[in-house]
């Protein structure tokens, strides 16, 4: 089992991860950019990072391939 260091920082990694998620979400709804997609990001590596601590590869996956789509939305726009 993890330590409960690691275990208090994932907690509070995953749900301002989470928040800031939500915060990127809103910023779209507005149509505030790019302020949304910097949200999104860092989420995203948030939420990647936290796949990492738990060693679960498939949200480490999920997270690469939106910054995947993310950054071919990017330089397409």
């Amino acid at each position: 089992m993890a330590a409960p260091t690691t275990m208090r920082v994932t907690f509070i990694l995953k749900w301002a991860a989470s928040i800031i998620q939500i915060m990127g979400y809103t910023a779209t709804a507005f149509g505030w950019t790019p302020w949304n997609l910097y949200l999104f990001l860092v989420g995203l590596f948030g939420w990647f990072a936290v796949g990492v601590l738990w060693n679960d590869r498939a949200i480490m996956l999920i997270h690469i391939v939106a910054l995947g789509a993310m950054l071919v939305g990017m330089s397409s726009s």
